[in-house]
């Protein structure tokens, strides 16, 4: 008698449109806990490496020999250090070739927005997918439910005598798809928020040190016009 009730046997008497549905939510799930768990690490990594990179840049090295060594040796994930190769490196090359300070400014703020564009891409890839399956599994899982459900009492309409036991096991694999889609949901929506928040503090990061560091190249390469005049 508990086999007959179990969770696994709902399922498996459950319809065919039913046990899709109940595949499908499966499958979202199994993909979202997949991302969640890649998002997770691409996150931990990135605000490491910012820190790192944080740390390096305001000790007093020299910028070209922090160029040189972060162009030699480019740490994975480290969107404030991508920034930083974009800008230095439009700068130093916008440099020799023009006396302009405001063109080379321009240009190294250009590569810096192309670079930070970039990191924001990778830091909210997957989020889309997350909130599609938070904000459609409640829906599919109620559409597996009220699918089971009419053929429930299709099934009863046939039957002259209905009984509490004729109906429960009808009812109880049609709400499976409800349970499903919210087991799939709740865990993607309590993600995306808080890949979201983690990825506007990281980029807000990023944006200030744009302007610290457009802030610096400005005195340097004014100061250089001033020097050469």
């Amino acid at each position: 008698m508990e086999s007959e009730i179990s969770v696994w046997y709902l399922i498996s008497n459950a319809g065919v449109l039913v046990q899709l549905v109940m595949l499908l939510l499966l499958l979202a799930s199994v993909a979202s806990w997949a991302l969640i768990l890649q998002r997770v690490q691409v996150f931990r990594q990135a605000q490491q490496s910012r820190l790192a990179f944080e740390e390096r840049f305001w000790s007093g090295m020299d910028l070209g020999q922090l160029y040189r060594e972060v162009a030699a040796e480019p740490t994975p994930f480290s969107g404030m250090e991508s920034i930083f190769r974009a800008g230095f490196r439009e700068f130093s090359r916008l440099r020799q070739q023009s006396q302009d300070g405001d063109a080379v400014m321009d240009g190294a703020q250009r590569a810096m927005r192309v670079a930070f564009s970039r990191e924001q891409e990778r830091l909210e890839a997957s989020l889309p997918f997350l909130a599609t399956v938070g904000s459609t599994s409640p829906y599919v899982g109620l559409f597996g439910t009220v699918w089971g459900i009419m053929n429930s009492f299709r099934g009863l309409a046939q039957v002259q005598q209905a009984t509490l036991a004729t109906v429960a096991p009808g009812i109880s694999e049609a709400l499976i798809a409800t349970a499903m889609g919210l087991f799939a949901a709740i865990p993607a929506v309590i993600a995306y928020n808080r890949f979201a928040a983690r990825s506007d503090a990281l980029l807000k990061n990023y944006e200030t040190f744009a302007e610290e560091f457009s802030s610096i190249l400005h005195r340097r390469v004014h100061s250089g016009d001033r020097a050469a005049s």
